[in-house]
């Protein structure tokens, strides 16, 4: 991932803006009230944690990227408001990491597009939720709305970046409910352009 990002690093936030969608209404949906402690997995640029500390003042936000030159960005960006540490998110030791196991609320914004195991990012992702946490995915949908050959256009556009849509994300947070005290949610975007996902575990 540092090879994809070296040159992209510096104008990343720029071109990202005008089609990574909803990533502001999740974190205006966190209810990350003081001392609410977060983790972002795949935190790229640092972009959503700045966001999440100015909506959310108090908020003790935690970061993760496997890309070193994204943090490199992010911890620019962030200073010292957010703990940031270079993991792979299917995997993360986040006591080891952070000096602790749980967190109230897990973000995961554009990045399961990217993991080819992104399945196990989830599970992985819900087993760091303290009780009454919760996970909070956006990433791209199936594009329904659009015409089929802009929607062909954009999926060939997304694959140069290594990015697969995750149609299928609402039945993945299903499966993690199977298996524990979860409860899930997911909503789309206008013309399901994007998709964002819930996940709760219970109190």
């Amino acid at each position: 991932m540092d090879a994809v990002y070296r040159r992209q690093k510096h104008i990343y936030d720029v071109t990202r803006k005008y089609y990574l969608f909803g990533r502001d209404s999740l974190v205006a949906e966190l209810d990350a009230v003081p001392g609410t402690s977060v983790l972002e997995m795949g935190c790229g640029t640092g972009r959503n944690l700045a966001l999440i500390g100015r909506r959310w003042p108090r908020a003790e936000l935690h970061g993760i990227d496997i890309s070193s030159e994204m943090l490199s960005v992010a911890r620019e960006r962030v200073g010292k408001t957010a703990v940031l540490a270079l993991a792979d998110a299917t995997s993360i030791d986040a006591q080891a990491l952070f000096g602790r196991d749980q967190f109230d609320r897990v973000v995961i914004s554009y990045t399961l597009s990217m993991i080819p195991v992104w399945r196990e990012a989830i599970h992985h992702a819900a087993s760091l939720l303290a009780p009454g946490g919760s996970l909070h995915v956006v990433d791209f949908g199936d594009c329904d709305g659009l015409p089929a050959p802009l929607r062909a256009g954009l999926r060939a556009w997304l694959k140069n970046f290594h990015v697969t849509p995750r149609t299928d994300l609402g039945a993945a947070l299903a499966a993690v409910c199977e298996d524990g005290p979860f409860t899930a949610t997911t909503r789309r975007g206008p013309l399901g352009y994007f998709q964002i996902g819930r996940l709760t575990r219970s109190i």
